[in-house]
């Protein structure tokens, strides 16, 4: 084996396009893992499997940049968290006024809306909610007192527009349109033109206001949201989680447990693997017959059961994963340390008394490393599946948002069956895409120092 400059790899290196391809998908994957880690807080990536933190999104909706490419635009599914706030007063009672503007442009009705409020007062205030149409209907949705204390007090609450007092006011308004309001549901009716069942186009103002005497309630919280069928750049899942979420923070967990496993694995195999060649006859031959009885333990089945007995833990797995990596690359390096252990240079420092360890680390190992880099691009996709094969098989930690486990998630709620291609293809490409640009960089890599491989 000829020893090759790293400045030679580097001008080898950019004369493959197979390589270059290879840099320009990792920079992207790497670029996308520094967005997640900046952009997306770590309290989202915690609470992936908490169902109290997705609750204000919808179940299974769909992306929406499908809209682009659909003649009848799906109604997405909005939350409008800052409303226009006024206070008017009219002797001892105090008005203040939370106004959403809703501009609704769907061909279908959207699937609810809810109005989500956190107040802090004192007696009992009254809070009505009403909407504006944009044929200037007005209709009274709910008049409720909120819930009495003679200390200032903290009340939250969901108003559902699947209420049944909501849906009671809106049937004694039935002189406002002329059609038969019975069976049609609130929203039906709410976003309903006034002669044709069919959703009124236009803007929308939903008031709530809330009548105190003598103090002003602080609120702490409101939110209207407007249940559609589509949200976000990647739709969500059963469990109401946001899959562009779970696709961000996946790339750098992928890229964490790819790049350990193979660097791990690279420098555990050649350490082992160059040491056994170096030393020969029976160091060797023990050592080699341990690392047979390694190689010959079918990993996949292996990782299952200790995964099922020991841990599911993902730095539990990783470690898994580096037990059964390094065996392979130790043949390699045992069979390339057997080649340069006769070099001159190497029976030289034999004879000037260099110790074992600094010839291996001095003259042996740096001739390995061009090998090295190479097989660890090419372990990464290895690594890469085999966890998403875990979590897929729901041995994988379901703390984290991993790839697959997501896909996971998506075959125990029948995904495929039921037509959510969102929820299987992008992770699906994920992987693939992440794979192909360490496969990509390692071939380029591999015809570099391998001869054999040049043409």
């Amino acid at each position: 084996m000829s020893s090759i400059s790293p400045q030679e790899i580097k001008q080898e290196f950019l004369k493959s396009k197979m390589g270059i391809a290879g840099i320009i998908i990792l920079s992207i994957l790497i670029a996308t893992s520094i967005i997640a880690i900046i952009t997306i807080p770590v309290e989202t990536f915690q609470e992936w499997n908490n169902p109290g933190s997705w609750i204000s999104y919808p179940k299974v909706a769909i992306p929406i940049w499908v809209n682009y490419f659909m003649t009848e635009k799906i109604p997405e599914h909005k939350i409008y968290d800052t409303p226009n706030i006024q206070t008017n007063s009219n002797g001892e009672i105090i008005l203040t006024s939370h106004q959403f503007g809703v501009n609704f442009d769907y061909e279908s009705f959207p699937n609810d809306f809810i109005y989500i409020f956190s107040s802090e007062y004192v007696d009992s205030p009254l809070l009505q909610m009403s909407v504006i149409r944009p044929d200037g209907i007005k209709l009274e949705l709910l008049s409720m007192a909120l819930p009495y204390t003679n200390s200032k007090t903290i009340h939250s609450e969901r108003i559902f527009s699947t209420d049944n007092a909501i849906n009671k006011n809106l049937s004694l308004q039935s002189e406002k349109f002329s059609f038969n309001l019975d069976r049609l549901s609130t929203e039906d009716i709410v976003f309903s033109k006034s002669k044709i069942n069919e959703p009124l186009k236009g803007n929308y103002i939903f008031l709530i206001d809330t009548y105190s005497i003598n103090s002003k309630p602080e609120i702490h919280e409101s939110q209207l949201i407007i249940g559609g069928k589509a949200f976000g750049i990647m739709g969500t899942d059963e469990l109401r989680r946001d899959l562009a979420v779970g696709l961000l923070w996946g790339t750098p967990l992928a890229l964490f447990i790819g790049l350990v496993v193979s660097i791990a694995s690279v420098v555990a195999g050649l350490l082992y693997g160059v040491y056994a060649g170096f030393k020969g006859k029976k160091t060797d031959e023990a050592m080699m017959r341990f690392n047979d009885v390694i190689y010959a333990l079918p990993a996949l089945p292996f990782l299952i059961i200790l995964s099922v007995t020991i841990s599911n833990s993902i730095f539990v797995m990783v470690g898994f994963l580096m037990v059964f990596g390094w065996v392979g690359i130790a043949k390699v390096a045992r069979s390339m340390s057997l080649q340069i252990k006769t070099k001159g240079y190497v029976d030289a420092a034999n004879m000037m008394g260099q110790k074992d360890s600094k010839i291996v680390l001095k003259h042996i190992l740096p001739q390995l490393l061009p090998y090295a880099f190479a097989s660890v691009a090419i372990s990464v996709p290895a690594a890469i599946t085999t966890e998403a094969g875990l979590s897929f098989l729901g041995l994988g930690d379901p703390s984290f948002p991993t790839w697959g486990q997501i896909l996971h998630d998506a075959n125990t709620f029948g995904a495929a069956s039921r037509g959510l291609w969102w929820w299987i293809m992008p992770p699906g490409i994920m992987i693939a895409i992440t794979g192909l640009a360490f496969v990509f960089i390692g071939n380029a890599l591999d015809a570099i120092v391998n001869p054999k491989l040049k043409r």
